[in-house]
């Protein structure tokens, strides 16, 4: 079978399992932006393979970084520490304002996963319920799906896991009536991602804040998608004034390395006992490398002040495009609302002039470039929509 075989024949000649549909380019090359397929064509990337690769493809620290350790130091069993994890973890405090702890997994849904195992701990017995919104995303291991707010991903897996309950996204009244007694945790995206690129309105998050501290459930703050810069702050919820009790991430931290973490204030954090959690690859040292270069160049480059200003310019192209009735989002995690255009049609449109962009609802098209996108790749992917739409 050649290479370029499976995306042209289909899901028959395809080797994966047929979860992702039928795979329509092979991408074989990146470099920043750009993305080349394996017969030679450029595209320019507004998708970052779902707000992964903020830094953009092949970030030449990131890729030292990993060679470096590869060379070193790939693994040991979390008995033993290792230097790399550790200064990860020390940098990711930091930065959430200090006072917590971390646990490093391989993935959003992991992180997710420990974090609803950390407020039934919490909570205690009797007190074990996460109530997260309707419209949200958590994953798709069977407890983060039902934290999912999309009943009809639920359908086919049925029965859901126990102890999940579903509210309309910035309701706070609905919220209200919701939080009983066996509610341990409230689980909330800054922006709903999967749901449409919806943030949260103003004075909900606050809200969500005050209702926990009343009611001792702990404020939990999905930022698998929103985090480390993509909203124009380094985390979503920076964007009103609160403090969370947890936040999990994943998706940018490793900038294409698969690499989670859910982190506690460490007075929650102290419920669990050696035991109570694990991962063979919790903060291996070949992932947390990837992090940590990760991190120190965000820093150096001021990732959220770049998705600030190249989120304002993407927003006003997107606005100025014929057949576009309405952005939303914060940073570069933007949605554009189309006028009488199938949003399917129009990514598939897209991709075959050059621009990966996806389809998050039947009507908008979700765009997440990396945060170091060019002002000229900016004007270049406004005029492919501009002429996806004519």
């Amino acid at each position: 079978m050649s290479a370029h075989a499976f995306p042209t024949d289909g899901l028959d000649a395809c080797p994966y399992w047929p979860v992702f549909g039928p795979p329509q380019v092979m991408f074989v090359r990146g470099r920043g932006t750009e993305l080349w397929d394996d017969q030679g064509r450029r595209y320019l990337d507004f998708l970052c393979g779902l707000a992964v690769t903020s830094l953009g493809h092949a970030h030449p620290a990131v890729a030292a970084a990993i060679a470096t350790q590869a060379e070193t130091l790939l693994h040991v069993s979390n008995f033993f520490a290792n230097p790399v994890a550790t200064e990860t973890a020390v940098m990711l405090d930091d930065l959430l304002g200090g006072g917590g702890q971390v646990f490093f997994c391989n993935s959003g849904a992991e992180a997710n996963e420990a974090a609803f195992k950390l407020a039934r701990k919490f909570g205690g017995r009797g007190r074990h319920v996460v109530v997260s919104a309707l419209g949200s995303f958590h994953g798709r291991t069977l407890a983060a799906l039902a934290a999912t707010g999309q009943p009809t991903k639920h359908e086919p897996f049925q029965p859901m896991p126990e102890g999940f309950r579903h509210v309309p996204f910035g309701d706070l009244d609905a919220l209200a009536g919701a939080v009983d007694g066996s509610v341990a945790a409230v689980l909330i995206e800054p922006v709903q991602g999967e749901g449409g690129v919806v943030p949260a309105p103003a004075g909900y998050l606050e809200g969500i804040r005050e209702l926990c501290d009343e009611r001792g459930a702990l404020m939990i703050l999905d930022e698998v998608q929103t985090g480390l810069g993509r909203t124009g702050r380094w985390f979503g919820f920076e964007h009103a004034d609160v403090r969370p009790d947890a936040v999990c991430l994943a998706k940018a931290l490793g900038n294409g390395m698969p690499i989670g973490a859910c982190w506690a204030r460490r007075d929650v954090a102290a419920v669990l006992q050696p035991g109570d959690h694990g991962s063979t690859y919790s903060g291996t040292p070949i992932a947390t490398s990837a992090a940590r270069a990760v991190l120190a160049e965000m820093q150096r480059i001021d990732a959220p002040a770049l998705a600030r200003s190249s989120g304002d310019q993407l927003r006003r192209a997107l606005e100025a495009t014929p057949g576009v009735t309405g952005v939303r989002g914060l940073g570069l995690l933007l949605a554009a609302e189309l006028d009488g255009h199938d949003s399917r049609e129009a990514a598939a449109g897209c991709l075959a002039r050059g621009l990966v962009v996806n389809n998050v609802t039947p009507t908008a098209l979700r765009f997440a470039p990396p945060l170091t996108v060019s002002d000229d790749e900016i004007d270049e992917a406004a005029a492919i929509l501009k002429e996806v739409l004519a």
